[in-house]
């Protein structure tokens, strides 16, 4: 299956609202990181429901938003929640980014990177489209450190990569980035049952839960093009 065929259905069953209630734990404090500029250009890889432009329009004024996602009816659906002139839905993939080189300021990309069929050319393009001293921000769930999380795999048809925090580094390094920071975002949001209450019927142990959730979280790799 492809990954429009896989994110169409997920649209169509509504998941993607779901996904951004979900990720918006981590993604705000992710995005409270990025420094934007009023004006600035910014692109959201695997945009989904699109809420990140969303949040950055109405909180840092960026002048244009750009979400790219491979499904179309992802797509739809993300128009369909804003009426921002300022914000703009297009389909393509991580393979060849359809914007011009040097003409983005920054790209924020939120639990979709480890789609990319090919992540060490995806990297090489957000370089190229990234401005001087652009940055890009890449926040994912799933890594190899983070084993809870591992099984995701078995539930989607899709190929994913699961790279360790070292193999970022060094994926970046590789696409002419430089990396600026790396970190993982516990999310504290999620509550956590007592030891009493488990198991549930997600989690054999309260450990697991904790592991996964606030051990490790989401892991941020920040990236910034040389000026």
């Amino acid at each position: 299956m492809s990954a429009r065929e896989e994110f169409d259905t997920w649209a169509a069953d509504g998941r993607d609202k779901g996904m951004e209630d979900r990720h918006w734990h981590t993604a705000k404090h992710a995005l409270a990181r990025l420094p934007v500029e009023a004006g600035d250009t910014v692109l959201d890889l695997g945009t989904g429901s699109g809420y990140v432009l969303r949040a950055l329009r109405e909180t840092a004024d960026i002048g244009r938003g750009y979400g790219l996602d491979a499904s179309p009816e992802m797509l739809q659906n993300a128009r369909s929640y804003t009426d921002d002139s300022s914000v703009g839905f297009l389909r393509g993939d991580f393979d060849a980014l359809p914007f011009a080189t040097d003409s983005v300021d920054h790209v924020f990309t939120m639990e979709a990177f480890y789609y990319a069929t090919d992540p060490g050319h995806t990297l090489e393009e957000i370089r190229r489209i990234l401005r001087p001293g652009g940055t890009v921000y890449c926040a994912v769930n799933y890594y190899e450190e983070s084993e809870h999380t591992h099984h995701w795999q078995d539930n989607i048809a899709i190929e994913m990569t699961l790279w360790n925090r070292a193999e970022y580094r060094r994926a970046f390094r590789d696409a002419g980035l430089v990396v600026a920071e790396q970190d993982e975002i516990p999310d504290r949001e999620v509550e956590i049952p007592p030891e009493a209450e488990f198991p549930t019927e997600d989690w054999e142990s309260r450990a697991a839960m904790v592991d996964r959730y606030r051990t490790h979280g989401t892991l941020l790799t920040v990236g910034v093009a040389p000026a």
